[in-house]
């Protein structure tokens, strides 16, 4: 029996989707935890590209059960909207997927909630702006949070948004008079259609779990974002709502944390982000520059909004503090092809703090903001990575380049990733 969680080590974005459809072959159950539609994995399975945001991964295994767990937070088309178009596409989802009836429900008042914090704030986070942060909000305050088991009761769910909608109309046009007004009766009347559709999947997900726990079924947790996300121990506040390290296994599924037997860190062989916050080895050189080179070379947009990601060197600092953070085992390094026909590459493996030198992490945005990096710096290749298999066929110069992450972060490198496809794969 596994019970493996696969975790981004750095801010989201890592191609963690790849490695949790490799090992879904090893698992019964592939179960996501935390996060909304803002989180994306794409997948490469015999020259099809698949991009998932809401679904776990495991949905293109029809053999395998697919969870979407009550820590995540769900709006209602697109996930029937998801699943529609992997249907199209011709995979099979049915009884092969639940949803949690204890997932929190986005409704369009949060979207907008959302856009109007960010415009009128005055301190700009960069969310994707789909209203996962209100909807976690509501769900912490106690009183407006709708769950997914409500939409399948009518009488209830009426009642419920007549009042939730009424407060948040006067909520927003108090504090925006140009906010958009909400209908209580014409939004119950499309949640209610969303749940007639989603009916099939809804189920008591803790349970479910845990009697496959206890029947020795081999799970896979998938984490959206990363680990320097997260709400508690990430760079906050340009974090996500939720524990996007393994820490949120136990509130998002119900399964205590020590059934984890193997935790799996992922990391790029560089560094990217998306949206506002410190990024200490963030390199803003131009449309000329290396930023933009690895970029273009490693097709930097976020899977869900398009938007350009942030590229900098690998800042061997933050992850080392997230491995340990999530407990990882072992690393998987991705993305190590986009580095060739670089002439030397840097690692960032301490800071400069006001002419003090750190060599632990300070999660505090406004510390890290002040930090600058410090760098050492490897010799590059022009070998082509793409084709290669094995360890062997690496240039001494790659080897190198991996080597020194893994005694940097103090951890294994057990799987580099040298290509989208499945076969583009090395097992250390």
């Amino acid at each position: 029996m596994a019970c493996t969680c696969v975790v981004g080590l750095q801010w989201g974005d890592e191609a963690k989707g790849k490695i949790v459809d490799l090992l879904t072959e090893t698992h019964d159950i592939v179960v996501r935890y935390n996060g909304g539609a803002n989180a994306g994995h794409t997948v490469v399975s015999a020259g099809k590209t698949y991009k998932l945001s809401l679904l776990p991964t495991g949905v293109l295994r029809p053999h395998v059960r697919s969870v979407i767990g009550n820590g995540v937070v769900v709006y209602p088309p697109r996930l029937l909207e998801e699943i529609e178009g992997l249907q199209k596409a011709g995979v099979a989802i049915g009884t092969n997927l639940s949803v949690s009836e204890h997932a929190h429900v986005i409704f369009p008042y949060h979207s907008e909630e959302e856009r109007l914090s960010e415009k009128g704030s005055g301190s700009t986070i960069g969310t994707t702006g789909r209203g996962i942060g209100p909807c976690y909000q509501d769900k912490a305050g106690r009183v407006m949070g709708v769950r997914v088991g409500e939409l399948l009761h009518p009488d209830h769910l009426r009642k419920r948004l007549q009042a939730i909608v009424s407060w948040k109309n006067r909520l927003l046009r108090g504090l925006f008079p140009e906010a958009q007004q909400f209908d209580a009766v014409k939004l119950a009347e499309e949640y209610l259609g969303y749940a007639e559709r989603m009916r099939p999947y809804i189920a008591d997900t803790t349970r479910l779990l845990q009697r496959a726990h206890k029947a020795g079924k081999s799970i896979l947790f998938e984490g959206a974002q990363g680990s320097l996300l997260d709400i508690d121990h990430g760079t906050y506040p340009f974090v996500t709502s939720s524990s996007s390290s393994p820490a949120g296994i136990w509130t998002g599924t119900g399964l205590a944390a020590r059934v984890l037997t193997r935790v799996i860190g992922v990391v790029k062989a560089y560094s990217t982000r998306v949206g506002a916050g410190p990024f200490p080895t963030e390199l803003d050189d131009g449309p000329q520059g290396i930023g933009e080179r690895i970029r273009k070379a490693g097709n930097e947009y976020g899977t869900v909004t398009g938007r350009p990601r942030r590229c900098g060197w690998f800042d061997a600092v933050a992850a080392r503090y997230s491995a340990e953070l999530a407990g990882a085992d072992e690393l998987t390094v991705m993305l190590l092809d986009v580095l060739t026909n670089l002439d030397s590459l840097q690692i960032c493996t301490a800071y400069d703090y006001q002419g003090e030198r750190l060599t632990d992490f300070p999660s505090d945005a406004f510390i890290l903001e002040k930090c600058k990096p410090i760098y050492e710096t490897l010799p590059g290749w022009k070998q082509e990575l793409t084709s290669a298999r094995r360890l062997a066929d690496f240039p001494g110069q790659t080897r190198r380049y991996v080597d020194r992450l893994g005694q940097l972060l103090e951890r294994p490198i057990k799987i580099i990733s040298v290509g989208p496809d499945r076969e583009q794969t090395i097992i250390c």
